[in-house]
């Protein structure tokens, strides 16, 4: 799990219920919160593990891979048991909301996946349906995790909403960022190869917003970057164009947005926490 992950799971934990008279009970209900961020951070690394195995990807985070290490069949074993885990984790808690909450999280990451499979012809439905994508594969997580935590803690649905919301726009730009660090940094920065997605066939932010500019970029994304030079051509267009501003200026609005929502909380400590976090996103680089 990234560094961040594990700060909006820490901070969401005292953050997200101190509206009007909307508190923690009791200890119980804190160990219950931590539990939620195991299990997240669980889901999280399944999710990667299962996806490096799909991606046929040798490195991450500037580590090998555990298919690279021990091959695909125990790689796909392996997060099956991170998976197996959490979702015993997730049962001890007890609660059958939290439990829908969070299973649709695994849902989402497999719909996610599927979406990301196909594309578009039609560039608004592609947009649309990149963003989708994001949400399912990213921001899900986050937004039904902090609704989990939210509904532990405290009995008013208007909080969970907010919650909802707050993860879900954090979510959705952090992979937007993700996409642009992908264009911006260097492989040692990233810990990964760059133009990864490009090589993989899929179109993000950038490259969305640089066919506005560039249209011949159109049949290189349908044919998912697979003739010789593609993956080259389409960063340069990238490079060339506004893709990574717009993409960057995108996730400033969907930060905006979750703090929007966070700030409708009673001031405290952790309300701020969680603000701050908005700005991370923005600022990190890798």
């Amino acid at each position: 799990m990234s560094s961040f992950h594990k700060m909006i799971a820490e901070k969401v934990i005292g953050g997200v219920c101190v509206k009007k008279h909307c508190f923690l009970l009791t200890r119980d209900v804190q160990a219950s919160q931590r539990s939620i961020a195991l299990v997240a951070e669980m889901i999280h690394t399944a999710s990667l593990v299962h996806d490096d195995v799909i991606d046929d990807a040798s490195s991450r985070r500037g580590k090998h891979t555990v298919n690279k290490i021990w091959g695909e069949k125990k790689a796909v074993l392996a997060g099956d048991l991170i998976l197996s885990a959490a979702s015993i984790a997730l049962a001890r808690i007890g609660n059958t909301t939290v439990i829908s909450i969070l299973t649709q999280v695994i849902e989402d990451l497999v719909r996610g996946e599927f979406l990301q499979l196909g594309s578009k012809e039609n560039e608004t439905e592609r947009f649309a349906h990149y963003l989708e994508k994001t949400f399912k594969k990213t921001a899900s997580l986050i937004a039904n995790s902090c609704k989990a935590v939210s509904v532990l803690g405290c009995p008013d649905p208007v909080v969970h909403e907010i919650a909802y919301q707050y993860g879900k726009n954090v979510g959705i730009a952090f992979q937007l960022i993700d996409d642009v660090l992908d264009f911006t940094l260097c492989s040692d920065q990233m810990g990964k190869p760059t133009s990864a997605d490009l090589k993989l066939g899929l179109a993000t932010g950038p490259v969305l917003f640089a066919c506005q500019q560039f249209p011949e970029m159109n049949a290189m994304i349908m044919r998912r970057f697979s003739l010789p030079g593609d993956v080259d051509r389409a960063r340069q267009y990238v490079l060339q164009s506004d893709g990574v501003q717009q993409t960057t200026y995108l996730a400033q609005r969907y930060c905006h947005e979750a703090v929007r929502e966070i700030s409708k909380l009673r001031p405290s400590p952790e309300r701020d926490a969680l603000i701050q976090l908005s700005e991370i996103v923005l600022t990190r680089e890798k």
